[in-house]
């Protein structure tokens, strides 16, 4: 369909390979990306089993999904901003700072909640 736009499910098999491929290049090239992946394997069954609810699980679980979900458009800005250009730029700097300042805050999100759930069931502190 050369000069034709994708429609219905053609649109959505196409979005899902090119999503697929932006993991894979994520995994690839991005070490704070796998790193956030693991972290995430690995609070899916402890959020489980630590929250007592749907409600306290999603957001056991939900909070780490977000750091990665946040880290994937740190990434994409990343990787605009250096195909412009790699030469030192205040506005360039200025974006990547603030990409991951958005994965502070999210990882600060996800800290806050497993701690507080944490707390509420297991009192240690």
């Amino acid at each position: 369909m050369a000069g034709q736009s994708l429609k219905g499910i053609q649109r959505l098999k196409a979005a899902f390979f090119n999503s697929v491929e932006g993991l894979k290049a994520a995994w690839k090239n991005e070490e704070a990306f796998r790193q956030e992946s693991v972290l995430m394997i690995l609070a899916f069954p402890l959020g489980l089993w630590l929250g007592e609810g749907a409600v306290e699980q999603i957001l056991l679980i939900g909070s780490v999904m977000l750091i990665v979900i946040v880290e994937l458009l740190n990434s994409a800005i990343e990787a605009t901003v250096d195909r412009i250009g790699l030469e030192r730029h205040e506005l360039s700097g200025r974006a990547k700072d603030v990409a991951s300042a958005a994965i502070l805050v999210t990882c600060s999100l996800a800290g806050l909640a497993w701690i507080l759930i944490a707390h509420e069931h297991y009192p240690i502190f």
